[in-house]
Order: C-alpha cells, then sequence, then structure tokens
C-alpha cells in the first residue's frame, strides 16, 4: 500500500505517520488516565473525547509537524483538545506532569485556554462555532494592530480546525457572509468531516452544499475526501464504480462499513456492483480493510497536497474527510462521542502504535528520527515572548460640565470627540465598531472625524455632496469598523481586538455600539471572549421603556441583571451626561493590560435636564462625586430628617427628583440615592460580608447606617436588579421596575403603566411606610 522508495517526500511521510501514531497514543492516554487510573472519589465522570481527538490526529500532526510557522495562530477543535496537549508534550510547550491533570483542579483544561492552560493555546474554545469565527475577528484584529506600528499587518494564517457539526452554529454564517470576511486570504478553517455529532450518524452528506455556500460566499474550497490507497484502487478495473458507490452512499451506511470484518465487508461494499465486487475480491483482507477507512483527512500526503494550494488571496475551507475514532476500537461507532476505552482496548492500541502502556508518557528516543522532526518542528514554531506595552493614560475628567438637555446616548459619541482633544495617543487607540447602527448610536460626529477602516483606501463617492452628513471615508488608518447586522460579528470582533495587547504587543481600546434588546442575542461570545482573555466597552443603546414609541420588541428588560451578573465587567447605567463621560472614561482606562477588565454600558435616548445632575463647581467636591460615580453610586439628595430613601438608576432619575419633592410636600422627608453600577455595589456588599475584596467604602457613603431608611428602589428594567440594596442596611423595601413586554405610547403612559413614574415612585415609598 505504500512505496518503498525512499524518497524525502516519502520519508517525511512515513516520519509523519510514526508521529502521528505517539500523538494518538499520547491523546488518548491523557482522556483514559483522567478517568480510569487518576483517583475519583466523587464517583462522578471526569469525561473527555477520544472519538474526537482521533479524527483529528492526522490533521493536526500534519500541522504542527509540517505546515505551520510561528506567525500562524490556530484555533483547535474543543473536543480534540488532549491531541493539542500532546503536540505540545512532544515539541517541548507541556511538561509531563501536566499529561495527567486533565480537567482536574488547576490542571489542563476541558477545552483549549488562553488563559487557563499551562501551555501555549492560541484561542480559547469550547463554545461550539465560537473558536471558528474568534479567527476571522482575529485575522481583522491583527491587520488593525499592525497598522499601528512597523509590523507587517498579515503576518501569518489564522487556522481554525472546526468539527462538522459546528458549522451548524447561526454564528458561522454571520460571520463568512460579512463583507469584510471575504478578503482575508490568511483566514484558513479546516472542517473535520467525520460526519457524525453528538448522538447520531448525520444522515445526509453535507460536503457539497458547504461547498456551494462557501464557494458563493468567495471562500476558497479544497476537498481532501480519499487518500493515496483508496486513490489507487480508483485506477484500477472497476475502481471507477468503487469511487460511485462510496461517493453516492448515505452516511449510516458506510459508518457501519467501518465496523465490519472482511468477510461481512465483501458482502456489503459492492451493493448491486459486479464491477465492485470483481475489484474487492481480489484484494487480500488487510488491503481492503485499510482501504474503507482511507479518507483523505488521514493521509498526511492529501493533505500537505491540499494545503500547498491554499490560495493566499481569499479565505480557504479545506473539507478533511475523516473517520470518528479513527484507530480506536470505537472507530465509527454511532455513539462513540464520549465514549472511553477500556484497559484492553488500550493495550491494544499501545501494541498498534508501538508504546508501551506500563510507560504511557515515554518520548521518542533522543537521536531518533521522530525526536529529530519534533526538535525540527519546536524550532521552526518558537516564538519570541510579546513584549508587554501599556495603553496610553485614558484622563479620569474633562473638566466640563454638560448643560441644557442631553442624552446619555448623545455624550458616548461627545466623549470619543472629547478624547481626541484631551488624550490624543489614547484616542489613537480607541476603535469603535458597529454592526449598520453608526447613526442611530450617535457614532457620526467620531466616524467623521476617524474615518471608517478597510484593508486598502476606498472612494468616497458622497465626498462632495452637501447633503450628506456621515461622510463614509474609508481607508487603513480609519478608527470605525462597520459590519453587516450581526450583533455576534460584534462582540467577536471587539473580543478579538481587545486581546491585542496580549496577542501582538499592540494595546487597543474597542468600544462596541449596539441596540440593548440585542445585548442578550450577542452575550455568548462576547463572556466568551472575555473568558479567553479579550478587553472592551459593549454599549447598549436605546435601551428600557423609555424608549417609548419603539414598542415592546425594542424595550429591553433584563440587561441591568445581566450586567451585574457577567464575569470580567463593570455594568454602568448612568443617568446624566456627565455621568455617562465619566463611567466611560474609567472603562477605557481598564483596557488592554493585565488585571484589566471589560465594561457595559446600559444608555439611554431620553432627554434629560443637565442641571438635574448639580455637578459640584468645586474641584475637590466635583472629584469626589466622580470618584462615587464610578463607584456605584451618589446621593443627590440629602434631607435632614429622612423617613425613606429613593434609590433609582438611569432614564427615570427625573421622576425620582419629582417624587421625593413630593414626598417633602406630604411632610415625608426622603434621601435620594442615583445608582450608576449595581454590580460594583453588590461586590462592595459581598466584600462587607467577607466574600470578596472589593472596597466598600460607596457603601458607607451613599448607605450609611446612621441614615438607614426604608427603602424604594426604581429602574427602567426588571426590579430585582436593585432590590438587594434593601440588605446593605436590613431594610424594609419596595422594588420597582419592569416585569412585562412593554407598548408604545408616549413616555409619560408608558412609564406609568409599569409603575415607574413619579406617582408610582410616591405610591411605593407610602407603602414601604405603612402609610
Amino acid at each position: 500500500m505504500t512505496s518503498t522508495t525512499t524518497t524525502s517526500a516519502t520519508l517525511d511521510v512515513e516520519l509523519l505517520a510514526a508521529v502521528e501514531r505517539r500523538v494518538l497514543w499520547l491523546a488518548a492516554s491523557v482522556v483514559h488516565h483522567a478517568n480510569r487510573v487518576r483517583p475519583n472519589p466523587s464517583g462522578l465522570k471526569v469525561g473527555g473525547h477520544q472519538a474526537s481527538s482521533a479524527s483529528l490526529t492526522t490533521i493536526m500532526t500534519a500541522l504542527w509537524l509540517h505546515q505551520l510557522r510561528s506567525g500562524d495562530r490556530v484555533s483547535v477543535k474543543p473536543h480534540a483538545s488532549p491531541v493539542l496537549h500532546a503536540l505540545q508534550y512532544l515539541l517541548g510547550d507541556l511538561d509531563e506532569r501536566h499529561l495527567t491533570t486533565l480537567r482536574e483542579f488547576g490542571g489542563l483544561q476541558s477545552y483549549p485556554s488562553r488563559t487557563k492552560d499551562p501551555g501555549t493555546v492560541d484561542y480559547s474554545t469550547g463554545s461550539v462555532g465560537i473558536g471558528a469565527t474568534a479567527t476571522v475577528w482575529g485575522a481583522i484584529a491583527r491587520r488593525y494592530a499592525g497598522g499601528l506600528t512597523a509590523t507587517p499587518a498579515a503576518t501569518g494564517r489564522q487556522w481554525a480546525l472546526v468539527g462538522d457539526a459546528e458549522l451548524d452554529e447561526g454564528a458561522v454564517w454571520e460571520a463568512i457572509l460579512d463583507p469584510a470576511v471575504a478578503e482575508l486570504g490568511e483566514v484558513v478553517w479546516v472542517v473535520d468531516l467525520n460526519r457524525q455529532s453528538l448522538d447520531r450518524v448525520v444522515p445526509g452528506i453535507a460536503a457539497g452544499r458547504l461547498t456551494g455556500m462557501f464557494e458563493a460566499a468567495g471562500w476558497q474550497v479544497l476537498q481532501v475526501k480519499y487518500g493515496r490507497v483508496l486513490e489507487e484502487l480508483f485506477a484500477r478495473p472497476g475502481g471507477t464504480a468503487l469511487r460511485e458507490r462510496i461517493d453516492g452512499m448515505p452516511n449510516p451506511e458506510y459508518q457501519r462499513l467501518l465496523r465490519c470484518d472482511a468477510a461481512t465487508l465483501r458482502k456489503r461494499l459492492p451493493g448491486d456492483s459486479a464491477d465492485v465486487a470483481a475489484l474487492v475480491e481480489g484484494l487480500d483482507d488487510a488491503t481492503l480493510l485499510a482501504a474503507v477507512r482511507n479518507l483523505g483527512g488521514h493521509d498526511h500526503s492529501a493533505l500537505l497536497d491540499a494545503f500547498a494550494r491554499i490560495d493566499d488571496t481569499r479565505p480557504t475551507l479545506v473539507l478533511a474527510w475523516t473517520v470518528k475514532g479513527n484507530g480506536l476500537a470505537t472507530e465509527g461507532h454511532p455513539q462513540n462521542h464520549s465514549a472511553l476505552l477500556t484497559h484492553e482496548q488500550m493495550d491494544v492500541l499501545a501494541q498498534r502504535c508501538g508504546t508501551d502502556p506500563a510507560d504511557p508518557w515515554k518520548r521518542f528516543p533522543e537521536g531518533s528520527a521522530e525526536d529529530d522532526l519534533c526538535r525540527r518542528a519546536a524550532d521552526r514554531l518558537r516564538r519570541e515572548p510579546v513584549p508587554a506595552a501599556v495603553p496610553p493614560p485614558v484622563p479620569a475628567d474633562f473638566g466640563r460640565t454638560p448643560t441644557g438637555t442631553a442624552t446619555t446616548q448623545a455624550a458616548l459619541g461627545r466623549a470619543l470627540l472629547d478624547l481626541t482633544r484631551a488624550a490624543p495617543e489614547a484616542a489613537r487607540r480607541v476603535v469603535t465598531v458597529s454592526p449598520d447602527v453608526s447613526s442611530s448610536t450617535n457614532l457620526g460626529g467620531w466616524l467623521n472625524k476617524v474615518g471608517v477602516w478597510s484593508a486598502t483606501e476606498r472612494t468616497d463617492w458622497f465626498a462632495d455632496d452637501r447633503e450628506t452628513i456621515l461622510h463614509w471615508r474609508e481607508r487603513p488608518d480609519g478608527q470605525h469598523v462597520e459590519l453587516g447586522i450581526a450583533e455576534t460579528n460584534l462582540v467577536g470582533l471587539i473580543g478579538e481586538l481587545g486581546a491585542t495587547w496580549s496577542r501582538w504587543g499592540e494595546p487597543l481600546l474597542p468600544v462596541g455600539v449596539l441596540y440593548d434588546p440585542f445585548v442578550e442575542r450577542a452575550l455568548e461570545p462576547w463572556s466568551f471572549g472575555m473568558y479567553a482573555g479579550g478587553q472592551s466597552i459593549l454599549v447598549g443603546t436605546p435601551s428600557g421603556v423609555s424608549l417609548a414609541p419603539e414598542g415592546g420588541a425594542h424595550q429591553s428588560v433584563k440587561t441591568p441583571s445581566i450586567g451585574i451578573e457577567q464575569p470580567g465587567c463593570v455594568a454602568f447605567e448612568p443617568a446624566f451626561a456627565i455621568d455617562a463621560e465619566w463611567c466611560l472614561l474609567d472603562g477605557l482606562a481598564r483596557l488592554g493590560r493585565p488585571g484589566g477588565s471589560s465594561t457595559y454600558l446600559r444608555l439611554s435616548t431620553r432627554p434629560v435636564d443637565q442641571s438635574l445632575a448639580a455637578v459640584p463647581e468645586d474641584p475637590a467636591a466635583r472629584e469626589r462625586r466622580r470618584r462615587q460615580v464610578v463607584a456605584g453610586a451618589y446621593a443627590l439628595r440629602r434631607h435632614p430628617d429622612p423617613q425613606v430613601t429613593v434609590a433609582a438608576m438611569g432614564a427615570v432619575v427625573p421622576e425620582a427628583l419629582s417624587a421625593v419633592a413630593r414626598l417633602d410636600g406630604l411632610g415625608i422627608g426622603a434621601d435620594l440615592v442615583v445608582v450608576t453600577s449595581p454590580g460594583r455595589l453588590h461586590e462592595a456588599h459581598r466584600a462587607r460580608q467577607g466574600r470578596g475584596d472589593a472596597p466598600t467604602w460607596v457603601l458607607d457613603r451613599v448607605l450609611p447606617a446612621d441614615r438607614a431608611r426604608p427603602l424604594v428602589t426604581v429602574l427602567d428594567g426588571h426590579p430585582h436588579a436593585l432590590s438587594f440594596l434593601a440588605a446593605v442596611n436590613r431594610v424594609r423595601s419596595v422594588d420597582l421596575g419592569v416585569t412585562a413586554f412593554g407598548q408604545s405610547g408616549d413616555l409619560a403612559d408608558v412609564l406609568r403603566h409599569h409603575g415607574i413614574d413619579a406617582d408610582g415612585i410616591v405610591a411605593g415609598a407610602l407603602d414601604v411606610l405603612g402609610r
């Protein structure tokens, strides 16, 4: 089946196959040790994916040992993490002691993690589909970061190793259909086309449909369907009929052949074809059994030939046909996804792989051809450490006080423009991203000033049109990235832009803007981006039922709670323009650095009289107010003898002010606390209980024990977001907010409908006081 000619090409393939066998053994052993060797007092299955790893072993060995260069980055299919660890070990990037720690506390993670695994991981994966699309946004982020320095903008390929079932994810298609993606020639996806999902063998063959869809999106598509054993058989008499028989065979029928012995295979494979029967009859058992599983994804020559044909002028999809569980006792079984080999099956695998189960982590003998190949690959892939870079300082305060009537949404665009004047070096690091809502989220002025990012400069055909307000100047030094209408693309990109400080040593300050109701749609990939080390600012605007005429479909309710609960993120909902500026600057100052974090800003289109903010004129008092704003809350009104405290957040603060004045007229003194970040207040509350190390001083300032009174909380969102405040001083409370889908109407009617107008707040105060 293999040539005896000792050409260098043949020798390389033979060596790759020898290393692959060791990689397969190590990957299976990592999972085996975690489940069947390591003590497990709880009795719970540790898990791991031996079969999913086996289907990618050939592909990953060919990549790491032959194809990859140091500038390349790879996103590894989540369930193939044991293969990554095996390769890292053989190439000296992972110490032997880690091989026994898969899914152990503090050990190798269940899926590749940039921030938690001890070896080099380029992309965190685990949330299906996100790992693949991350390479697209990583390519753009690298180009953008490279444009800030003399570093080449697109050095190295961005590889994604993708399970075919992952292509069912809508996020994948949202990504490949964005017009900017067709220009990213450094993106290469290799699909592990094993035609099995978690539960079953997928009935339909999707390769043809996938080819058409990716080609329509501007991708090059390369098929690696058969290996050289089958290709040689196809060239024999009856070979054409054999190809047609396999090509036309349903997936489940083909998978069943993998479970057959040679005698049964001779009966089933020909089907109704006499030509195939004659061809099969002339093959010995070993050749027949090898041929039926000789798919291109397990043939190094076929894979390397395909990699050599990659067109770097456009993204490439490599469809590599594989067998799930290739080389294992569970090979091709419909339920092999999480199946674990027995001790006896591991012994058989060790014999086939030429290793010793009593010494599972044994390396290749020093000086052997396999050892030499691994050392040369390690030298080729060695990377220089990324130099630490600190982003330019961001001012805490611009020193001006907004006047007149303004919205917090408009304050966003104004603050970004002010940043270009107050801190131009920091402003140059800001990159905004929008899914086709730049103008409706008040980024027009910023966009006109900084331009739109594009890999190449494009003509602005409306530059001389005096009626055009938004100028679309696309050039490589633009600072705004405009995507199509897909929120998952937005957060995927800001996550990768927010990781350039650690990937390339170029800190960026990414700000993504979307409509607040769609934060939930984008939450999973944004959360995963934070898990992977990306730091960004997400702006949800407009928000809440105060967007009254738009109706329930655009009135967000749950997002304040999401902001509190999201790890790695500080959420703000400012009431006034100055609060929005301070919160934005605080968020920008935490980006692009070790220990940094992301920010969620929930903004509103409600016009508010800015004099209501009562910003202190004294510089020290102003700074005190600013510190309280970014810490989570400040007292806007203090009564000499309060009977009740009103804590209000965001767009309903004007109603709270009106209610406090009315309560005073009823002889009921009220303090008014403006909440800007319930998450930071909740952290302070937990720290006071000894369950965290967040600063607690803000609670002493805004909710001091000596002013503990019954509490009314109110926000334009679900009331439970602020309900915990009653526990700070253990007082009675009434919590007001939105608990139903909204409806259209003018602002007064909608606020009244939900009981968050001044009448509702006054009534809540009377209720909590028992009046």
